[in-house]
């Protein structure tokens, strides 16, 4: 019997769950706090970011308030600011002291609260970045009109004045009053136009209407994450065909690309999983249907916020059979064919990855291969709901060990020094015994920026810092023979080049290209023969190419 809650916990990030932005707001805590019961065990993790809803409301009714945490709820619970004022008070200073005004937009972010800004999304784009991000031509700029749909404080409408814009033809919009007028205030201060286009309204909204104005280059910063209700993301994902993601950058994505111009260029500041997340698959095949100029990764952009900014420019036109797209990163250069990313598992944008390596990677999926989707069954550790209260560090009477991530390696386990009741029905969450219980089963880490998997064949436990899997039986490959080769250097190089990530999923795990026509009749897994039949070489540097 088929249990879908266990397998949705280690899915991705289209798997029921709440964010980590959102758990907070909800607990009336940091983000901070949120990862920190995440570590504990106290919350349960549905991958990238999320937390699962059944933890989050067994955590709300159960456990806080009555587990002496309330300490850290009230000291988060501080994070506040009043908004009212607060906006009244920079209104009246962008109105009134112009020496000021270039560095109101960060006075004013500095003043938010984090949970405000999480809420709506509010992380204004860094001057060198828009510089680096947003350059037009002279020749394509004389009568052309530019919008920021998201414009926060305005770098990137100053940016098209210095760029040589008519200020009569640079539109923004913003949901935030104070921001619209910090705006408008550097515009006057630029060059003295008192701009009519820069304007409070919702761009989701303005972008719905059929009859919405058309731009010739539209670049920005959507709001990562912003709250929406239900219904706004199921009206707008259906109003823009968004496909699976409703997310904000998604639906920010296709808005933009419903108002620019036949030819127009569109530049996008967004999180890493917009580049990597099946999520958003659909949204990058659009991307990839045009023409992709350049695609950047500028690392942790903005102060306070982990996730990883990249961006992507494109023209509004259809994609050409040899297109090249230039890709940065850390101050290196690399060209890649639009091709290959389309052979990529789920249309993933590695733009980290060099042109050679696409190109073996590219080779690797044109030989014929088997995938482990829908060829195993998957399982996850126990969920204890508390840690703290049922994982002790010595073995004693009525007690089982158990193993977590961290004590996995490839060819052995370390000792046990977790141990919890062997009642299992008191946790959280438990997968089937019969999963546990298996003859032989591959386990392994979850939170890790490499693969490794142990194959148990004592029937041991684990906690939910790692996963299980176990082949169908008819699958061509042993079980032990398939954890060398998860394991392996070369499958590694193969994950991080398209993944790069420090979680192990499930959905990741099964893209992986098997060539079970090589591994049959072996005893144990031989990298250099697998390379040999597959005609790849292993370089100096630990890469891998194919054989001339």
């Amino acid at each position: 019997m088929k249990n879908t809650e266990q397998v949705d916990l280690f899915g991705e990030v289209e798997t029921a769950g709440i964010s980590i932005d959102e758990s907070a707001r909800r607990l009336r805590v940091s983000t901070a706090t949120i990862r920190n019961w995440l570590k504990t065990g106290y919350l349960t993790s549905a991958g990238c970011g999320q937390i699962t809803e059944a933890s989050l409301s067994h955590f709300q009714e159960q456990v806080l308030g009555t587990e002496k945490l309330n300490q850290r709820a009230n000291k988060s619970s501080k994070d506040t600011h009043d908004h009212e004022t607060l906006a009244i008070r920079f209104i009246n200073r962008a109105q009134s002291d112009s020496s000021i005004i270039n560095h109101l937009g960060d006075d004013y972010e500095s003043c938010l609260s984090d949970s405000y800004r999480n809420k709506e999304g509010i992380y204004y784009t860094p001057s060198n970045i828009v510089c680096d991000l947003f350059f037009i031509p002279k020749e394509k700029i004389k009568n052309a009109t530019f919008c920021d749909p998201c414009c926060g404080s305005g770098n990137f409408i100053i940016r098209a004045l210095e760029l040589g814009f008519k200020p009569e033809n640079v539109f923004g919009f913003d949901v935030d009053p104070v921001a619209v007028e910090i705006t408008k205030a550097r515009i006057r201060q630029f060059c003295g136009y008192e701009s009519s286009n820069i304007i409070v309204k919702d761009f989701l909204t303005v972008a719905s209407n059929g009859s919405a104005q058309r731009f010739d280059h539209i670049y920005t910063n959507p709001p990562w994450g912003k709250k929406l209700t239900k219904e706004e993301k199921e009206f707008f994902g259906a109003r823009f065909r968004t496909g699976s993601s409703v997310d904000t950058c998604s639906l920010f994505f296709f808005a933009c690309l419903a108002c620019l111009s036949s030819g127009g260029t569109l530049g996008l500041l967004l999180p890493e999983s917009f580049f990597n997340i099946s999520t958003f698959e659909h949204a990058r095949l659009k991307a990839l249907s045009l023409n992709v100029n350049r695609m950047v990764d500028y690392d942790k952009a903005f102060k306070g916020l982990l996730t990883k900014a990249q961006a992507i420019i494109l023209t509004n036109k259809p994609r050409e059979q040899h297109d090249i797209v230039k890709c940065d990163k850390a101050g290196d250069s690399t060209q890649r064919s639009v091709r290959s990313f389309l052979s990529n598992p789920k249309a993933i944008l590695n733009l980290h990855c060099d042109h050679e390596s696409a190109a073996t990677l590219d080779y690797l999926f044109s030989i014929p291969h088997i995938r482990l989707a829908e060829q195993a069954s998957w399982g996850l550790g126990i969920v204890t709901g508390n840690n703290e209260k049922f994982v002790v560090s010595a073995a004693q009477e009525g007690y089982i060990p158990v193993f977590k991530g961290s004590d996995i390696s490839q060819n052995e386990l370390k000792k046990p020094s977790s141990y919890i009741p062997s009642d299992l029905s008191q946790y959280q969450q438990v997968a089937p015994l019969t999963l546990y219980q298996a003859q032989e089963k591959l386990i392994y880490k979850f939170i890790s920026s490499r693969l490794c998997f142990f194959c148990d064949t004592e029937q041991r436990f684990l906690l939910n810092s790692a996963n299980i899997l176990i082949p169908y039986e008819d699958f061509p490959v042993s079980t032990k023979i398939l954890g060398q080769l998860l394991s392996s250097d070369f499958m590694n190089w193969i994950f991080t080049s398209i993944f790069n990530t420090h979680k192990v999923l499930r959905g990741d795990i099964e893209s992986l290209p098997i060539f079970s026509q090589f591994l049959g009749d072996a005893i144990r897994f031989d990298e250099d023969k697998y390379l040999e039949q597959l005609h790849i070489k292993k370089t100096n540097n630990g890469t891998y190419r194919i054989k001339s």
